[in-house]
């Protein structure tokens, strides 16, 4: 696969995560009691573990 290829896999995987994240955050959101929610995404690439991690408190009032 060449670079540019590889480029555009990558961005369409992160798009789809984006938009299912972002789904999800606000279906939990919906559910929640209190003025904020504790979010953590983990970004776990195979055979090297968790590349990333993002922890946020995000205002749902």
């Amino acid at each position: 696969m060449n670079e540019e290829q590889f480029t555009m896999e990558l961005r369409k995987f992160l798009k789809r995560f984006g938009v299912g994240a972002q789904q999800a955050i606000e279906q939990a959101a919906q559910e929640h009691s209190g003025p904020t929610l504790k979010v953590r995404a983990v970004l776990t690439i195979e055979g090297a573990g968790e590349a990333l991690v993002i922890e946020e408190e995000l205002p749902t009032e």
